[in-house]
């Protein structure tokens, strides 16, 4: 009899209830697919592919609290793992609560190599419809195994950023409201969800309850996440380009890539009007796109021709960079006041009110930032002299 210790890990998903969790699934779109990781020992490692199949996998799916096993996955589909191969051979009846249940030759025994790691895709907790791609649309959760939509009662940014997180979507561009992607059909299983954004899941955001019956489906929720995003710098706005095409992330090559490039990408990030080009040299993961060619007047570099999805490799041998920041300029800007008689325009309460008034106009016309410059004598405000007056003053400088 094989005696194993048993390590749990606690994990704190947002507002849901602490989870226990022994499995995991990495490098998956979402949260509901991936290489299958486990935990023995207090060390994460892989489980090998050798006669893993569609019971195996939907015992995983269930201990995951995902929907049906969709695809038992093979030969390191989604990537190599490293460390531990902890599985082989697994061989589960189909009810097993947990795959730790499912037969196995023992911890850590196998003849596999990581290039075997298995994985799964499972249905997911929650999906997007009728977008333009799989980063938009009406969104729609799973609930007593029936797709449902959200209300849009109290529906924000907050919200829709988990939304694009839990699908591996990039950072959220818009939460839609009134059913912008059309209205959905059947229950309306959540409302008022309150997301802190921290949340690994929709389902572990503060919602009223399960299935909400005021709420009609013209006021379905929407999201539009970013399909692009920086990876590998020193931040966001830095880094290797990485674009998602067929629900997987990969790489622009080199080729081609120059600044009107760089521009369109910095500009749909939100990470300002000015890039720098950088190169990284090619790695064993996917290239979505070859040979862009921006004129730099496109709102998404994916509005820019290319030669075609899913190149095999880059010519060069290298992959397209960025650093994006944004430009700033400074402007002087004089204003003329014109006031009553007798009225100081440099009194603390008129004086404010002015500034925040001209704060106002000025902020509104774009992303302008404002700072007040008082003379030597600490007033804003100045006469403004006469022709008369400067007259005067150039015949005494005479």
């Amino acid at each position: 009899m094989l005696n194993s210790l048993w390590f749990i890990l606690i994990l704190d998903f947002g507002n849901g209830p602490p989870v226990e969790a022994f499995l995991r699934l990495m490098n998956g779109i979402g949260f509901c697919s991936g290489r299958v990781e486990v935990l023995h020992n207090g060390i994460w490692g892989t489980v090998c592919d050798d006669v893993w199949d569609l019971t195996d996998a939907a015992v995983v799916c269930r201990e995951m609290g995902c929907g049906n096993a969709i695809e038992a996955k093979s030969f390191a589909y989604f990537g190599e793992g490293s460390g531990q191969i902890w599985m082989d051979d697994v061989n589960c009846v189909g009810n097993e609560f947990s795959l730790m249940f499912c037969g196995t030759p023992g911890w850590g025994t196998h003849n596999c190599v990581h290039s075997e790691d298995a994985g799964v895709i499972c249905e997911a907790f929650i999906r997007l419809v009728n977008g333009i791609n799989s980063c938009s649309g009406r969104v729609e959760v799973l609930h007593d195994d029936q797709w449902g939509t959200v209300c849009d009662n109290g529906w924000g940014l907050t919200d829709a950023a988990v939304v694009c997180k839990e699908l591996d979507c990039g950072k959220v561009i818009e939460a839609k409201s009134a059913a912008y992607f059309g209205p959905g059909v059947g229950p309306v299983w959540i409302d008022d969800a309150q997301c802190t954004g921290s949340e690994a899941s929709l389902v572990n955001c503060t919602s009223t309850k399960w299935g909400i019956q005021s709420c009609e489906h013209l006021k379905d929720a929407g999201v539009t996440c970013n399909n692009v995003k920086l990876v590998d710098g020193s931040s966001e706005c830095d880094g290797r380009v990485q674009i998602r095409y067929n629900e997987q992330w990969g790489a622009v090559c080199h080729s081609g890539w120059d600044l009107a490039d760089a521009t369109v990408l910095c500009r749909e990030l939100d990470c300002g009007d000015t890039a720098e080009l950088k190169e990284y040299v090619e790695t064993s993961g996917q290239t979505s796109m070859d040979e862009l060619a921006c004129t730099g007047n496109e709102f998404t570099v994916q509005d820019c021709p290319f030669t075609g999805w899913g190149v095999s490799s880059c010519l060069n041998g290298l992959h397209a960079g960025a650093f994006c920041q944004t430009t700033v300029r400074r402007v002087v800007v004089r204003i003329v006041v014109k006031a009553e008689i007798g009225v100081n325009v440099n009194d603390p309460d008129i004086k404010n009110k002015l500034l925040d008034m001209m704060r106002h106009v000025v902020e509104s016309k774009g992303k302008y930032s404002v700072n007040w410059r008082s003379q030597p004598d600490e007033q804003v405000f100045h006469q403004q002299r006469t022709a008369t007056d400067r007259a005067k003053a150039c015949r005494r400088v005479n």
